[in-house]
């Protein structure tokens, strides 16, 4: 069997992590760009310097991946809430069920990410999709409903039924026009707001009974809004199983209290992950979002300047990366970790390699894991240091550290691709095997 076709399903952690959650964490990003930057850009290569054929197969096989975020908009415009064109936003359902197949074909779990919306939605903008403005609040939770119902019907047919879905994106100050407060405010439509979600989670759970539900919002480390805002949505019936997180530092603060103790701002993110878990115990928590800049520092909208524990660099990143890793790892609630937007590389370029042409991006984020900049055989990854000696790609490369999130202690971790069930994965003198009918086969697919 060739490389690309094991793809591993890391089934972890102790008993009372598998209890709660069967197990599964979730590694990854949101590649919801990956198909423009195909048809506008040179390579991306790998740690090596060698280029990739196929990133959705190279982070599976190489880095360990197993999840993958998508966004989905009801009738992209390609336009930002100021009118200005931004080709990212054209994530519409043809795309997204091609993007969808391709992710469930290299067998990783598809996250599908519905903004309801026909384009940006965070917590600033909460716009409906022109076809649904001006409807009643009661309207609008049918539109929404038989919206998210042909989505999934049509995704399930074409064999690209998602794995998890989020019912809105960064929603916690409204959804579809509709406003609340994470706060008692007299403004708060909470009627017309729980009406929308419950739509959208009871039409999820009749056509992927077995998709878990997250709910996104995006005040990582700010304990009273989340109580607040998650048990309206608990009492009012809404219906979901995991608490969906944005954490980007330089908007929400550090990790640690090591990393804290001396500044004015207390709050940090593991803190406030602690507080989930006791506060919401039957609920998962996943950092659905996360990034760090490794070469310009943000500067709009900046509440926390972290670069004296993570420079603006390429190390920078990649030593966020692995402190994110290393301090959610052990955090039983936390089942989850995606990187957004990790393919970015630049605004794209022509087959001759002419960035001028490029049509990806409008703005350069430098959030992502390659260089903007081209070489004559494409762009290169980000990365600390050779790997030479006892180093490895993980040791210099942060995609390639992500899959420690994974608690490897495990004796037997389970294969998900269908025509091995009885696979399993073991680790034997510090190789990650593959026991399948008796024998004994590497990653790669060899005989051991």
């Amino acid at each position: 069997m060739k490389k690309h076709s094991l793809f591993i399903l890391f089934a972890l952690a102790c008993v009372s992590v598998c209890a709660q959650t069967n197990g599964t964490r979730y590694v990854g990003g949101d590649i919801s760009v990956l198909p423009l930057y195909e048809q506008h850009n040179s390579p991306y290569k790998d740690v090596s310097g060698k280029n990739i054929s196929d990133l959705v197969t190279w982070f599976v096989n190489d880095c360990g991946w197993n999840t993958f975020r998508v966004r989905i908009f009801v009738n992209p415009t390609k336009k930002d809430q100021d009118g200005s064109t931004n080709p990212t936003v054209c994530q519409d359902l043809e795309y997204v069920t091609k993007l969808g197949k391709r992710i469930k074909d290299a067998g990783a779990y598809f996250m599908l990410d519905f903004h309801y919306s026909d384009t940006w939605v965070d917590a600033t903008h909460i716009q409906a999709p022109a076809a649904w403005k001006g409807k009643s609040d009661a309207e609008m939770a049918k539109a929404l409903g038989e919206y998210t119902h042909n989505v999934l019907t049509t995704l399930n047919e074409a064999g690209a039924t998602p794995d998890l879905v989020q019912v809105g994106n960064e929603i916690m100050y409204g959804l579809c026009g509709i406003k609340v407060k994470p706060y008692d405010d007299n403004s708060s439509n909470w009627d017309g707001y729980l009406g929308l979600l419950k739509a959208g989670c009871d039409t999820v759970r009749s056509l992927c009974p077995e998709a878990k539900i997250i709910i996104h919002t995006d005040r990582p480390t700010n304990n009273s809004h989340n109580d607040y805002y998650y048990k309206k949505l608990i009492d009012g019936g809404v219906d979901f199983d995991v608490i969906g997180l944005s954490y980007y530092p330089f908007w929400h603060g550090y990790l640690t209290y090591s990393q804290v103790s001396s500044k004015t701002d207390k709050n940090y993110l593991k803190s406030s992950l602690l507080h989930l878990k006791n506060k919401f115990p039957d609920k998962e928590v996943q950092i659905v979002e996360t990034a760090y800049n490794f070469q310009y520092w943000p500067t709009e909208g900046v509440n926390t300047d972290t670069r004296d524990v993570w420079a603006c660099s390429v190390a920078g990143q990649y030593n966020f990366v692995k402190d994110l890793v290393d301090a959610l790892k052990p955090l039983e609630n936390v089942t989850g970790i995606c990187y957004w937007f990790p393919e970015e590389a630049g605004n794209g370029d022509d087959t001759n390699l002419n960035t001028s042409k490029g049509s990806v991006i409008t703005t350069w984020l430098n959030r992502g894991f390659w260089n903007e900049s081209p070489t004559q055989s494409g762009h290169a990854i980000n990365k600390t240091a050779l790997v030479s000696g006892t180093k490895t790609a993980a040791d210099v490369c942060a995609p390639y550290y992500m899959k420690n999130f994974y608690n490897e202690s495990t004796e037997a971790l389970e294969i998900a691709k269908p025509e091995a069930p009885q696979s399993r994965k073991i680790l034997r003198d510090g190789r990650i095997l593959i026991e399948r009918g008796g024998s004994l086969y590497g990653l790669d697919g060899s005989r051991q």
